[in-house]
Parts: C-alpha cells; structure tokens; sequence
C-alpha cells in the first residue's frame, strides 16, 4: 500500500485539515479521505507516516460499528468497493482511496471539541498541577497524575483551524450552542466513551481521554461524526501498565514526539514551520505505533 500525502480526487473538494481531505458527493454526503500526513506541536511534518490513514478511517469505522443503536452517526461506508460502487468516478482511484476513504452524510458541523477525560493527563494535568484547575473550574485537591477520574469530566474546548484548541467552561458552550444543544452534546458524548472505555478496557486498553465532534444532519439529529476514539483524538494506555502517579506510556504518536522534543533542546527546532526531516527509524516506530493501537483496540490486525 502506497502512501498518501495529499489527495486529487475527481470530486469538489470542500476542507483540507491536518490530516483529511474532504470532498463533496452531491448535496448530503461527503467522502472523508485520511492521508497519511502526520503532525505533532500544531506542525504538518514533510514525511508520511505509512499505514497511518487507513488505521485512523478503520478505526473509527470499528468503532461507528459498535455504536449502533447507542448514537446515530455520519458514516455510510468504509469498505473501498461499496464507496466506488456508490461514487463510480472513483474508481480509477481505488488504490488511492483503499481502506482510508469514509463515505458520510453532510451535516452542518458545531464549532465544539467534546472532550471527555476518565484520567487526569496531558493538559489537563498541566492546569490542575498549577491551579487546582480545570478549563478555570476547580477540581477536589490531592489528585495525582493519570489518575482515575470519577465521574469523568466533560471539558469542552473550541475548535481552531489552526494551532492549539482551547478549553471552555461548559457555561460558555451553552453560550456558543444553546442550551438543550449543550445537553445532548455532553450526555452523548458520556455515552460513546462509557461504552469506548469499557470495550476498549476488554481489549487491555484504557481509553484515558477523547474528543467527539458532532453535527446536525439534513433532518435535524445531532449525530456523531469525523474520526471517533483513535490514537489522533485520544490517549490511550495499557491496561497492564498503568501506574497513577506519573506519566503513561501511550499507543500514539510519541515517538515522533520524543524526536521533535530533542530536536527543540538541541536548538535545532525552534517549534514551528518548517520541521526537521524525520529519520527513517522515527517514521516506522510512528507506524508501527499506530498499527499496535488498531490491533490492541480492536482484536486484530489491520486488514484492507
């Protein structure tokens, strides 16, 4: 399977992220392409990470799968051949799209980042450890690093096209959706993490934190959409491995991240645009990183 830095497709193209190409298929649907771009500290890298795309569309398709009948989502299809079957022009590019292509009902997207925490980590425990805090909320006192939170905390964050997203108060969602909107938002993205953890948690995996996006489809249901519980939009750990207290090693891209780190002590990064190029070893322990987590979640290897 080749690798996919950007994609050509034979469809209007409609956004270009960090990582998706998204284009439009007639008036209600959408084809999410996931390349294989990788970024790290808000940074595109010039290297592709391989394998990277289709593991990101399958997971999320694993997991839009097992949510049936908990919350309505976006996804119609990710088998290669049903979305040719169902968009023809594409098949001249089948090798192209294989395994990383999603095809989707539109929806009209909320500007929210659902973010959900069962563990106190990353950011989140930045902010505690300096004041008590979350997203300027307090939290009880004397909690450590990577703990269990219990209940988990809904920490909505706004959405940025570029650099870092920002956390909010929940106050300041119902402000930007509504209220009832702000309601159904939390209580489903409560619902597909409590079942995620759990599954996951079958599988020797702690799903630690997570962000949902979710959008309001042609007939007016919120529904969940783009990517759902993959190593891009979550923190995952080892079941056997966790230890409170301290940092936990993670099923994601961290050893690009060690890389970048070194390189920002050394002084040969400064931290933003361009990156330094990535040694040939960094990109197949990003990889093989990502494939790891596809088959710790969901019991097998990746096949496409």
């Amino acid at each position: 399977m080749t690798t996919l830095l950007a994609s050509n497709l034979p469809l209007p193209k409609i956004g270009r992220g960090k990582v998706r190409d998204i284009y439009a298929v007639g008036d209600d649907r959408v084809l999410l392409l996931t390349t294989d771009r990788i970024s790290a500290f808000d940074v595109v890298m010039n290297e592709t990470i391989p394998m990277k795309g289709a593991v990101l569309t399958q997971i999320s398709a694993y997991w839009f799968n097992a949510l049936e009948g908990v919350v309505h989502h976006h996804m119609i299809s990710a088998d290669t051949d049903e979305i040719i079957d169902a968009v023809p022009e594409l098949k001249p590019h089948r090798d192209e799209i294989l395994g990383r292509a999603m095809l989707c009902k539109r929806t009209t997207v909320f500007p929210i980042e659902c973010v959900i925490r069962g563990y106190l980590s990353g950011s989140a425990w930045k902010e505690y450890a300096a004041s008590g805090t979350l997203a300027g909320e307090q939290l009880p006192a004397g909690l450590v690093e990577s703990q269990k939170l219990e209940p988990a905390i809904f920490s909505p964050a706004t959405k940025a096209e570029t650099g870092h997203d920002e956390n909010i108060t929940i106050a300041r969602m119902r402000e930007v959706v509504g209220d009832d909107t702000a309601y159904t938002l939390e209580s489903m993205t409560r619902a597909v993490y409590t079942l995620g953890e759990t599954l996951a948690r079958e599988q020797g995996i702690i799903i630690a934190d997570t962000k949902f996006e979710f959008g309001r489809d042609k007939d007016g249901h919120i529904i969940l959409i783009d990517e759902v519980m993959t190593p891009d939009s979550s923190r995952f750990w080892a079941v056997d491995a966790y230890q409170p207290g301290q940092p936990q090693p993670s099923f994601d891209k961290q050893p690009l991240r060690d890389y970048l780190d070194a390189e920002r002590r050394a002084g040969r990064w400064n931290g933003d645009a361009p990156p330094p190029p990535l040694p040939q070893s960094v990109v197949d322990a990003t990889s093989q990183r990502y494939l790891e987590a596809f088959r710790r979640v969901t019991g097998h290897e990746l096949r496409i």
